[in-house]
């Protein structure tokens, strides 16, 4: 296959930022359609992927004969129901987190695509591909510093819009934490309590931020994470990991730092689109290289199934104020 025909789902803010990745720095594919219902965002995209062909469904796309790979970028609550015809036809996705809001909904996933005989989810993880989180899991591995003992994290974002909901706290944001500490720690996360700091006035109203939630990992370390999403002056992601003969932190800002008039300063990232890039360049090439290959090269469908499991307890410890334990089923051998 010279050139992977991917039908990028979905034509919001990621996908948007998909399709230009894809047609700018992404080598051996193109994007071959746009499934998008909403006209107005799929010609903006179009603009962007030449020769690319507008479909309202995915159905419709896969019976084009256009695709041979989908990329999912719609919100999470509409994952399901592209997942399915993918599935059904053979066809490998990357499907953006989470893979579904719900444990439920991620278990019949993960039954459709084992009686299809093949893995063919890889699930959008993108900080398993940036080159900080990489060096830190290496330097855990190592034990060059000991054993690792917790890990301080930061999620913050400047601003959110008003369909950002109280619970996608958790299932929108933190899920990358969870999913994160997991691959950082290698351990399962089996419990989570959410506590609350005093109240952000320039929050929306519908939002109690920030929060601070605590994943309990079954090797004993313990995450602190701070979600915040109206901290107004940028999006940072850092992480600090405490081990027995050190300190590491990742997530500093990059860039140019100057000194003048008696001030200094530099310039904060304004989303995940630029803190990340690099990340997602580096996930999109590696799928698209493994695509090729039959394979997948990232986090699978029960890698999403864990963090839908441990984000519904997360849910849970946000409106009771409980520590809550993470509930999983057994994993099936198919992805052993």
């Amino acid at each position: 296959m010279s050139e992977l025909n991917i039908a990028v789902v979905g034509a919001g803010l990621m996908g948007a930022d998909h399709v230009i990745r894809i047609t700018e720095r992404i080598a051996g594919a193109r994007v071959s359609a746009i499934v998008e219902p909403d006209a107005g965002r799929a010609h903006a995209a179009l603009e962007h992927a030449p020769g690319a062909v507008h479909f309202t469904s995915v159905e419709d796309a896969v019976a084009a004969g256009v695709v041979d790979a989908v990329l999912i970028a719609t919100p999470g609550q509409f994952h399901e129901p592209v997942l399915f015809p993918a599935i059904d036809a053979g066809i490998p996705i990357l499907c953006e987190k989470p893979l579904t809001p719900t444990p439920e909904a991620s278990l019949r996933i993960l039954a459709a695509e084992q009686k299809a005989g093949k893995k063919l989810i890889q699930v959008g993880f993108m900080r398993r591909f940036d080159a900080e989180y990489i060096q830190l899991r290496e330097l855990i591995a190592s034990g060059s510093a000991g054993e690792l003992l917790a890990l301080n994290c930061a999620h913050r974002n400047g601003t959110v819009p008003d369909s950002y909901t109280n619970t996608m706290l958790i299932e929108d944001s933190v899920v990358h934490e969870i999913d994160v500490v997991r691959y950082l720690t290698d351990s399962h996360i089996v419990a989570i309590e959410v506590k609350h700091g005093k109240r952000n006035t320039l929050s929306p109203d519908h939002l109690n931020e920030p929060i601070f939630v605590l994943l309990y990992t079954e090797s004993g370390v313990l995450a602190n994470v701070e979600m915040n999403v109206s901290v107004q002056f940028g999006y940072q992601v850092k992480t600090e990991a405490v081990f027995q003969k050190g300190i590491a932190e990742i997530g500093r800002t990059a860039g140019l730092t100057l000194w003048q008039d008696g001030r200094y300063g530099g310039v904060e990232n304004a989303s995940f689109k630029t803190r990340f890039a690099a990340a997602y360049d580096s996930q999109i090439q590696r799928w698209v290289n493994a695509t090729k290959r039959g394979e997948i090269d990232g986090p699978n469908a029960w890698d999403g199934y864990l963090a839908s499991a441990a984000c519904a307890a997360g849910v849970t410890a946000l409106t009771t104020g409980e520590r809550v334990d993470v509930v999983y089923t057994e994993r099936p051998a198919f992805y052993n």
